[in-house]
């Protein structure tokens, strides 16, 4: 029922409250589950499953991302995987240097992988990772600023359409290439992994993971209020005329560029955050994750829930990337032809995705109630006869 609701209740505001509202008990049902419930119970939560329901949440934050972007303002970012990737990597490097002399070479300053490669001395670009809150910073405004720069550029030369999706493709793909070497200094193509502890804490222990759970469920009922706040504003108005009628909307007095390099760098500033939490709970985080594809199957969450609806892309991520759980474990050669058929089906024939699919069926089924009524030969209503 919980779900219907949220379903046919699409963008409105009492559906974005239910769905906040569910995630904060979810944040605190299943910790309790996995900490509390004995094993033998039925309604135990295995450790295994409490860091893989964080990863799906962590999808649906990506997910929603995109939605402000896409469905809000019309641009399809083939990209946003690289925003994603950024604030995993700014994670990941907080991670690496909390495991000291714990790693495998002894080395306390240098990361395992710099002493395998004879680095000598720790890079500029790893000072105060060292720190928590750095690291908060930086999972923030590096994906940001990568954001603005390229907003700025794209969205003033009024680069619009297929060749928008190009260009953030291009972009995540140069990164990947970037990434992969070596000698930038990021553990090249093994990533980071290997973590220890995030805020003193062990990451391996269930109470950590259940922690990292709650913060990615509440992290997720942020994100929709902060998003649902936006478009929901005078902004949000603005945000979709551009993405209805750009040429129009700058006839009337505003600046697109202005109003699209907003929503682009706040989709990335989630998309970053969203990353962050991903890291901790798969424990690596290496250069596959900026690979073209990836961004694509972002697109395809939002599509299958539905995009501009906000509650669509959550449902979309947590349901596709649940059927790939399961999909990779049966047939794992066939996911990719599974994921593409999807997404051609859902193009085809539920081109709002699931939340328009609800709606419609919902229209459907509900009854046209009318009262036939007498009309006189003017067309008002003539009273009974006593």
């Amino acid at each position: 029922m919980i779900l219907t609701h949220f379903l046919k209740g699409g963008i409105q505001s009492r559906s974005v409250l239910t769905m906040i509202g569910l995630l904060c008990v979810i944040a605190i049902l299943i910790p309790i589950m996995n900490l509390v419930v004995p094993p033998a119970s039925p309604f135990h939560v295995p450790d295994h499953l409490v860091p893989l329901f964080g990863k799906y949440l962590c999808f649906a934050i990506l997910a929603l991302a995109l939605d402000l972007v896409w469905g809000y303002c019309g641009i399809l970012s083939l990209g946003h995987g690289a925003f994603f990737a950024l604030g995993g990597y700014a994670m990941g490097m907080y991670l690496m240097r909390q495991i000291g002399a714990r790693g495998v070479y002894g080395n306390p300053e240098l990361p395992d992988f710099m002493v395998f490669l004879n680095w000598q001395e720790l890079p500029w670009y790893w000072y105060g990772f060292d720190q928590f809150w750095f690291a908060a910073l930086m999972v923030m405004l590096v994906p940001g600023l990568l954001a603005f720069v390229f907003g700025w550029f794209a969205f003033r030369s009024r680069v619009t359409g297929v060749y928008l999706s190009i260009i953030t493709q291009a972009m995540t793909y140069a990164l990947l290439l970037a990434f992969f070497r070596n000698d930038m200094g990021f553990g090249g193509n093994n990533g980071l992994t290997d973590f220890k502890d995030i805020l003193g804490f062990n990451i391996a222990a269930p109470e950590t993971r259940a922690a990292l759970f709650a913060a990615s469920a509440l992290t997720l009922a942020l994100a929709l209020l902060l998003i649902s706040s936006m478009v929901s504003s005078k902004y949000g108005k603005i945000l979709q005329a551009v993405r209805d009628a750009e040429s129009r909307t700058r006839f009337l007095g505003y600046r697109p560029e202005k109003v699209k390099l907003i929503a682009f760098v706040v989709s990335a500033i989630v998309a970053g955050i969203a990353g962050a939490l991903y890291v901790p709970q798969v424990g690596i985080i290496n250069p596959g994750e900026f690979a073209p594809a990836n961004s694509i199957e972002i697109v395809v969450w939002t599509a299958v829930g539905g995009r501009g609806t906000l509650i669509g892309p959550i449902i979309g991520a947590v349901l596709v990337n649940a059927g790939k759980s399961w999909f990779t474990g049966v047939l794992p050669e066939f996911w990719l032809f599974a994921l593409g058929g999807l997404f051609i089906f859902v193009t085809l024939f539920m081109p709002k995705g699931i939340v328009g699919l609800a709606k419609k069926l919902s229209n459907f089924s509900r009854p046209n109630i009318t009262t036939n009524k007498p009309q006189s030969s003017d067309g008002a209503i003539a009273k009974p006869a006593e």
